[in-house]
């Protein structure tokens, strides 16, 4: 009898955890959302914090370049060495760079961007007001009459809504330059017939739903490392839980955005 009761009592905690697990998920979405509320009613207001929108463009753009660049450079490189053999047996060769252009623009490209932003731009957002939160610098800031909505979210959601489409468009540019480094490899081709080729392949289908769902995965990084920074609650530890769920949700956010939009662009070219 005693171990039917303990298997009984494990089963009823396991059920108790899982639903206050689903509890705080819900929760959790609805502050998400009255955040990104706040957000919309505060970007419109004066007076604008423009030095401050510039120097997060700075921090998530400029700062960002190098890393997105190897990346990028990488990401085109290894396409192009892993798909040339595929493509040599179909006597396909010549279609490599606009195969290239194509996966990268629409898909790889954004996608690898965004994931790279969240790990490192997401979790830097949600460190700094994380500890900002914890320290009272904002309790401070609200105190003083100062409103930190405004200048610490307003300012960094901007700044990655409008860098990372950008961040985008350079890792696209700098991924077909490593295709270009890879077709020379085996075989000789110049720089000018590559990006010839490759661009003849791209369609405004495939180049303009890439930027519009860029912007939003802009949008959605700097959110959620945001909010995720901004409502930290706790001692110290809750500032690198803060910055590790910044991550992990932006990710997510990323995944789900880019299927909505496949989904969207698949409704658009029917």
């Amino acid at each position: 009898m005693q171990p039917l009761l303990n298997t009984y009592q494990k089963t009823k905690t396991k059920i108790i955890r899982r639903r206050s697990e689903f509890q705080k998920f819900f929760y959790e979405a609805g502050d998400l959302v009255i955040f990104t509320g706040r957000f919309f009613r505060e970007v419109f207001k004066p007076p604008y914090e423009w030095r401050e929108i510039l120097y997060q463009c700075y921090l998530v753009g400029y700062k960002s370049t190098f890393l997105i660049g190897l990346t990028g450079f990488i990401m085109g490189l290894v396409l192009t060495i892993q798909t040339r053999p595929s493509m040599a047996a179909f006597g396909a060769v010549s279609l490599i760079p606009g195969m290239v252009s194509v996966s990268v623009v629409r898909e790889i490209g954004p996608v690898i961007t965004a994931l790279i932003c969240s790990g490192n731009i997401g979790s830097r957002m949600g460190a700094e007001l994380g500890s900002m939160r914890v320290t009272e610098q904002i309790d401070a800031m609200e105190v003083s009459a100062i409103n930190p909505y405004r200048y610490l979210v307003v300012t960094r959601v901007l700044a990655t809504t409008l860098m990372i489409p950008l961040l985008s468009v350079f890792a696209d540019a700098i991924s077909l330059t490593g295709g270009f480094v890879a077709m020379n490899i085996h075989d000789t081709t110049s720089f000018r017939h590559f990006f010839a080729v490759a661009l003849a392949h791209l369609e405004f289908v495939d180049v303009f739903p890439a930027i519009i769902k860029s912007f939003f995965f802009g949008f959605v990084v700097g959110m959620i490392g945001c909010y995720k920074g901004y409502n930290a609650r706790g001692g110290t530890e809750s500032v690198g839980k803060a910055a590790n769920s910044a991550v992990v949700a932006a990710s997510l956010g990323v995944f789900v955005i880019d299927m909505l939009a496949a989904q969207i662009t698949d409704l658009i070219q029917k």
